[in-house]
C-alpha cells in the first residue's frame, strides 16, 4: 500500500499500481470527471500514471490555470493532427502553450488562411468527438531518432531534450508527436476551442532558417469561457490605447523621433499631468521628499551600482563627453543614493523618503515595443526608504496603504505577489529571509491575500508585485516593492545609530504607478478612453442651440473656467444633433446645451456621456456637483 497525502492534509492508503485517476475516483465522483491531470509532489502528471510510492497528490482540473494550460497543450495536439490531416506534407515543429491559448509551428508550403480556420476546428470537433485516448510512450534517445522518422524537426527536438528518456504522445492510431507531457486523458477533455490566427515565425528564431507557419488558437473549459474570452477580446480591440490615444489626440510616436518614444499632445500631456500631480499631493503627505536626478551618469556610476554588469544589454551606448564615457541613465536609484550620501545623517534622521517622476532609458528590440506599453524611454515613478531594521515594518505598510489608495482611486482591483529568492542572488540566506519575512508580514498586517511567486525575486531583493486586474479583467504589472539588500553595501550608505557607530539602513525600492507611459496607456484600455471628470482632460463642452445663444454660452465658458473646470465651447453653425456626436465621439464628460431658455434662466441643460437623458439645472448647482465630484476623484457621473 502506498500513502498519499492530500493537500488538505488528508492521507489515503492506497494500492500499489493504483493511477491518479483512480485515486481521483476515490475522492471523488465530481473531482474524477473533471480532472484533466494531477500533481505528483509538486510535478504535473498524466491520470494514466501509477502511484508506486508514498506521494503527496493534489488532482488538477480545467478550473485551474495548471489545469488548463495541459487541456490547451492537449488541444494544439488536437489542433496538429487536424491540420495534418488536411494538409498531408505538413512537417510538425512544436507546439506549445503561450497565455490564453497555444500555438503550432509548422513546416508547409501551402499558406493556412483565415478562410481555412473554421475547416480546421470541423476536423478538431470530430477528433474530440471520438473521445481518444491519449498514449504515452517512452524511448531511449537512439529510438527516439529513429522513431522521428527523418524529420528534422523532431530529431533537433530530441537532441535537445533534457535527460536520457524521450517521450512521445498519441492519441488513436494515426497521430504521434514527441512531447514531454502530461495530457488530458482523452481528445473529449480539450474544451472549447477556436483558431485565431496564423503568422510567419523562423526555426529557432533563426532568420537564416526557412520561415515557418505558426498557428495559434485558444481553448477554454466551457463554450460559455470561450464566448467570454472572445467578447473581451472584440472589447479589447476597441479599447485598444494606440487607436484611442489617435483617436482622441492624445499621443503618437513619430519614426524621425525614434520608436519607442512617445509625443505627448495636449490632452494627453494635461492627464499626465493631472495624475502627477496627485502623486506628487500624495506623497508629500506622507512625509516624502521630491528629488530630481539627471538623466546621465558616468560610467563609473554604472559600474557601482552594477547595471553594467547585470543590465548592459539595455543600455545605450556609452557618449564620449571629456575622454569620459556617460549614459543615458536605465534607473533613477544611484542619484538617490548619492543625495543621502551628499551629508552624514543619524538614526535620528531616519526613516528618509525620496521619490522621483524621472525620465529613464532602456533598449528594448524593435519587435517588442507596444505603443505606450512597451517604450525606450519612459518616465518611473521611484521611491527609495532609508530606514533602520526595527523601522522597516512601518514603512512597508504605509507603502501599501498609499499603494491601495491610488490604485482604487483609478478603479483597479489587484492581485498581490510575494516574489522570492531566485536561483542567482546575492548576500546570505538569513537576509533574503528576514526580507522575505517582513515582506510577507506586511501583506498580512494589511489582510491581503496574496501567491508566493517562488524564486520570482530581482538578484538583490525579494519583492511584492501587484497585478492590476482592468475593467476586461486583463492583469498588468503595477506597483512593485523591494527590500534591498545590496545598495548600502554598493554605495557605502551609512548612517550614525544611537551606539554612536556606524549602520547599514534597509532601502526600499518602490514604485506605486511604475512606468508612466505604461500606466496610462493601460490606464486608457481600463475605461476605454471615457476618463472619470477628474482625469478628463476636457470635462465639459458647452454647445449652443443657435447663435441667439452665444453670448450667454460665452459668458457660462468664463463662469466654468473661472470655476477651475476644463471647458470647451462649440458655437459652431452645425446642427445641435451634429455637435452632441462630436462631443460623444470625443468621450466628454458633460454635454452642456444651451439656448435661449436655458440663458433667461441661467441654467443649463446636461447631457452625461453615455447617456441619452438630459437634466435641465441650474448652472451654480451644476457647478457645485461637477467641482465636488473632481474634488473627490469620483468616477460616478451621474448628476
Amino acid at each position: 500500500m502506498a500513502k498519499v497525502t492530500l493537500p488538505d492534509g488528508k492521507v489515503l492508503d492506497v494500492q500499489d499500481g493504483l493511477t491518479i485517476g483512480q485515486v481521483a475516483e476515490k475522492i471523488g465522483a465530481r473531482l474524477a470527471r473533471d480532472a484533466v491531470a494531477g500533481k505528483i509532489n509538486g510535478q504535473p502528471a498524466d491520470l494514466s500514471t501509477p502511484v508506486k510510492t508514498d506521494i503527496t497528490l493534489s488532482i488538477l482540473t480545467g478550473d485551474s490555470k495548471e489545469g488548463l494550460e495541459i487541456m490547451r497543450h492537449s488541444c494544439a495536439h488536437v489542433m496538429a493532427e487536424a491540420i495534418c490531416g488536411i494538409w498531408p506534407k505538413t512537417q510538425l515543429v512544436y507546439g506549445p502553450t503561450v497565455e490564453d491559448g497555444f500555438y503550432y509551428d509548422i513546416d508547409l508550403d501551402t499558406p493556412i488562411r483565415p478562410e481555412d480556420f473554421e475547416k480546421i476546428e470541423n476536423k478538431m470537433a470530430e477528433i474530440a468527438a471520438k473521445n481518444l485516448p491519449f498514449v504515452r510512450r517512452e524511448f531511449s534517445r537512439e529510438k527516439a531518432i529513429i522513431r522521428s522518422g527523418g524529420n528534422k524537426y523532431k530529431i533537433d527536438n530530441v537532441n535537445r531534450a533534457q535527460g536520457e528518456t524521450i517521450s512521445f504522445y498519441s492519441h488513436g492510431e494515426g497521430f504521434e508527436d514527441l512531447c514531454r507531457g502530461p495530457h488530458v486523458p482523452s481528445t473529449g477533455k480539450i474544451g472549447s476551442f477556436k483558431i485565431m490566427s496564423v503568422s510567419g515565425a523562423y526555426w529557432h528564431g533563426d532568420q537564416a532558417q526557412k520561415m515557418l507557419q505558426r498557428v495559434y488558437g485558444t481553448s477554454w473549459k466551457t463554450k460559455k469561457e470561450l464566448d467570454e474570452y472572445l467578447y473581451r477580446l472584440e472589447e479589447a480591440k476597441k479599447r485598444d490605447h494606440r487607436v484611442l490615444g489617435k483617436q482622441l489626440d492624445l499621443f503618437s510616436i513619430n519614426d524621425d523621433i525614434g520608436q519607442g518614444l512617445i509625443l505627448w499632445h495636449p490632452k494627453g500631456s494635461l492627464i499626465r499631468h493631472i495624475i502627477e500631480s496627485f502623486w506628487q499631493e500624495e506623497h508629500l503627505k506622507r512625509g516624502y521628499d521630491i528629488i530630481y536626478s539627471p538623466h546621465i551618469a558616468t560610467e563609473k556610476m554604472y559600474q557601482r551600482s552594477g547595471h553594467l554588469e547585470k543590465y548592459a544589454d539595455m543600455m545605450y551606448s556609452p557618449m564620449d563627453i571629456d575622454g569620459q564615457n556617460y549614459y543615458l541613465k536605465p534607473m533613477n536609484c544611484p542619484g538617490h543614493y548619492m543625495i543621502y550620501n551628499n551629508s552624514p545623517h543619524s538614526y535620528r534622521d531616519l526613516p528618509m523618503r525620496f521619490c522621483e517622476l524621472g525620465m529613464v532609458y532602456r533598449y528594448e528590440p524593435s519587435g517588442t515595443l507596444h505603443g505606450m506599453l512597451r517604450v525606450r524611454g519612459f518616465t518611473q515613478d521611484d521611491a527609495h526608504t532609508f530606514c533602520t531594521p526595527e523601522q522597516l515594518g512601518q514603512e512597508l505598510d504605509l507603502i501599501l496603504e498609499l499603494m491601495h489608495f491610488m490604485m482604487t482611486t483609478f478603479g483597479y482591483t489587484y492581485k498581490a505577489y510575494l516574489a522570492t529568492r531566485p536561483a542567482k542572488y546575492l548576500g546570505t540566506v538569513e537576509e533574503w529571509e528576514r526580507a522575505t519575512n517582513e515582506l510577507r508580514l506586511a501583506l498580512e498586517r494589511r489582510g491581503l491575500a496574496y501567491e508566493v511567486d517562488e524564486g520570482g525575486g530581482v538578484f538583490y531583493a525579494p519583492k511584492i508585485d501587484i497585478k492590476l486586474i482592468d475593467s476586461l479583467g486583463r492583469e498588468w504589472q503595477g506597483p512593485t516593492h523591494q527590500v534591498d539588500l545590496q545598495a548600502a553595501k554598493r554605495f557605502d550608505i551609512r548612517y550614525v545609530g544611537a551606539d554612536n557607530a556606524l549602520h547599514e539602513p534597509v532601502i526600499i525600492h518602490r514604485t506605486v504607478l511604475g512606468s508612466m507611459e505604461r500606466f496610462i496607456g493601460g490606464l486608457i484600455e481600463h475605461y476605454g478612453g471615457d476618463f472619470p471628470l477628474w482625469l478628463a482632460p476636457e470635462q465639459m463642452r458647452v454647445l449652443t442651440i443657435s447663435e441667439k445663444s452665444n453670448n450667454y454660452a460665452q459668458e457660462l465658458l468664463s463662469r466654468l473656467k473661472t470655476a477651475g473646470l476644463r471647458c470647451g465651447l462649440d458655437m459652431s453653425d452645425e446642427k445641435i444633433g451634429a455637435k452632441i456626436l462630436l462631443a460623444h465621439n470625443e468621450k466628454i464628460p458633460y454635454m452642456l446645451v444651451v439656448g435661449p431658455k436655458e440663458a433667461e434662466t441661467n441654467s443649463v441643460n446636461v447631457r452625461t456621456r453615455g447617456s441619452k437623458d438630459t437634466k435641465t439645472m441650474q448652472t451654480d448647482i451644476f457647478v457645485a456637483e461637477a467641482k465636488k465630484k473632481v474634488a473627490e476623484r469620483n468616477r460616478d457621473l451621474n448628476i
